[in-house]
C-alpha cells in the first residue's frame, strides 16, 4: 500500500533549490571560467604573464594554451624569457603530464620540451614561471617536428 509523503513547505524550497542550482550548472558548462588560449602549430606567439593569470601557489603565474595534436606526432615546445625564469608543461586531456622542462640544453632559464604524442586530442601548453617569479614577456612556439604517418 503507497501511502503519499506530504512534503513540508521548506522541503520543497529546498528541493526547488536545489533543482534550480543543477539548472543553472548546466547552462554554465556551457560558457566555462576557463578558457585556454588556442595555439597554432609552427607558429611563435608573444604573450605575456601577469598577476591575472592562473596562480601557481608559489608565487608566480601560469597561462594555458590549447593545441590540437596527433597520434604518433613529434614536437619540440620551445618558451624563451628575458624576464622570468621559464617553465613548460605538457597536459594531456585526461589530466595527465606528458612532459615539463625547467632549463634547456644550454643550461639557461628557457624551457625546452620534446614530446612524442600517444593520443590524437587537444592538449594543454602551460607556461609557467618558477618559483616565486611574478612574470612577464615571453615567446612560445610548438613546433611539430615529425608528423604523424
Amino acid at each position: 500500500m503507497f501511502i503519499p509523503y506530504k512534503f513540508s513547505s521548506r522541503f520543497t524550497a529546498l528541493l526547488i533549490s536545489i533543482l534550480s542550482l543543477l539548472i543553472t550548472s548546466q547552462s554554465q558548462a556551457d560558457n566555462p571560467l576557463y578558457n585556454p588560449i588556442p595555439l597554432s602549430l609552427n607558429t611563435e606567439i608573444s604573450d605575456r604573464l601577469t598577476d591575472q593569470d592562473i596562480p601557481t601557489g608559489e608565487g608566480g603565474f601560469a597561462r594555458d594554451y590549447v593545441v590540437e595534436l596527433k597520434k604518433g606526432d613529434q614536437v619540440a615546445i620551445d618558451l624563451n624569457s628575458n624576464e622570468f625564469d621559464t617553465v613548460i608543461v605538457l597536459i594531456s586531456a585526461d589530466g595527465s603530464t606528458v612532459g615539463s622542462n625547467d632549463d634547456g640544453p644550454d643550461g639557461g632559464t628557457n624551457s625546452l620540451l620534446f614530446a612524442r604524442i600517444a593520443e590524437t586530442d587537444k592538449y594543454i601548453v602551460r607556461v609557467r614561471t618558477f618559483g616565486v617569479a611574478g612574470g612577464g614577456k615571453f615567446a612560445l612556439k610548438v613546433s611539430r617536428l615529425r608528423p604523424a604517418n
